[in-house]
């Protein structure tokens, strides 16, 4: 410093200052440290991993400017980057868990990795909320609608009051299908079907007697499973389509009447949107034209098979309005969510 400071005086006295500044050795200031990276792992008391677990990375003392965020993967892991070297406090918060810090410090061009992090659950939690999938609360509301029973007796399981539902997947569509033609009211109505069609002497192809009655109990069931399984379950799954119908209970006398009659021939999509009900129009056509195997000669031709398939529509619309308008007055096992229903 003795040194510079004599050579710029001889130079100044010289005349010669810019020169002799430039030759007169300069101070560099020195560089700053190198960045390093601090990563871990957030765990559960039980070690499994707390994925999307919030993170925040702050600096102690002089290092206390630098603030960075981020969440913990899939695998519970985070990293942050470019953390300037010293003192460092790490705050990791999760729903339904104990918020939790830990610090240390981070040397130049360090890379820190943390043992791991294990957060215990909150003493003051009353309410966990648990997110469930679609497919699974898919199954809780079928559950719920095989509750459904008309005077607590009768099956009412295709029809949804639940204001939000989601769509159902192939296997609850077939697990209703089935719920419903082994249900041993379905057979008991079977059963007065073909007492009626007995006593009207319907099918007389069939005779009389107990052979007549088991040929009109046989014809009746098997219409009621063949229109119930390729109507409800096999074309709705492969045309995604849903074939509940959505309990309406709102507007005018007058709009709940047209939106029932007007089910029997559109439908909710799995989609949610409204679109033609083919999987009801084509099931009793199908329903219709298998019949023809198994009723009386003279019953068969395609006269049977389109007057199946106009009565099953038109029976649709028909129990579509008794839907709308009584079933649910006289359903008792409704979730309760559905109680405040209009």
């Amino acid at each position: 410093m003795f040194k510079s400071g004599l050579i710029l005086l001889v130079c100044a006295s010289l005349g010669w200052t810019s020169l002799c500044v430039a030759q007169t050795p300069q101070s560099t200031p020195a560089p700053d440290p190198a960045p390093g990276s601090i990563s871990g792992t957030v765990v559960d008391q039980s070690g499994a991993v707390v994925a999307g677990a919030q993170v925040k990375l702050a600096g102690t003392g002089e290092a206390q400017s630098q603030k960075q965020e981020t969440l913990t993967g899939d695998n519970g892991q985070f990293s942050f980057a470019n953390v300037a070297p010293g003192a460092f406090q790490l705050t990791i918060a999760s729903p339904g868990f104990a918020t939790q810090t830990s610090s240390g410090i981070l040397g130049p061009g360090e890379v820190h990795l943390l043992p791991q992090i294990a957060l215990t659950v909150a003493a003051n939690i009353s309410d966990v909320q648990v997110n469930l999938s679609r497919i699974e609360v898919g199954e809780a509301q079928v559950k719920d609608e095989e509750r459904q029973r008309v005077l607590g007796v009768i099956p009412n399981f295709y029809v949804t009051y639940d204001p939000h539902p989601v769509a159902l997947t192939s296997k609850q569509k077939f697990e209703l299908a089935w719920k419903t033609t082994v249900d041993p009211v379905t057979f008991a109505i079977v059963g007065g079907i073909a007492a009626v069609q007995q006593a009207q002497n319907t099918f007389s192809g069939y005779g009389q007697g107990g052979q007549g009655y088991g040929k009109r109990y046989g014809a009746a069931y098997a219409d009621l499973a063949a229109g119930t399984f390729i109507g409800s379950a096999v074309l709705p799954s492969l045309l995604k389509q849903d074939p509940r119908y959505f309990y309406k209970g709102t507007g005018s006398k007058r709009s709940r009447i047209l939106y029932a009659i007007a089910n029997s021939v559109i439908c909710k999509g799995d989609n949610g949107r409204w679109q033609a009900n083919y999987s009801n129009i084509l099931g009793n056509l199908a329903a219709g034209g298998i019949s023809n195997l198994y009723y009386p000669a003279q019953n068969r031709g395609a006269a049977l098979t389109f007057e199946n398939a106009a009565i099953g529509v038109g029976a649709t619309g028909a129990a579509n309005l008794v839907e709308e308008f009584l079933m649910r007055k006289l359903t008792p096992n409704l979730p309760k969510h559905d109680q405040t229903t209009p």
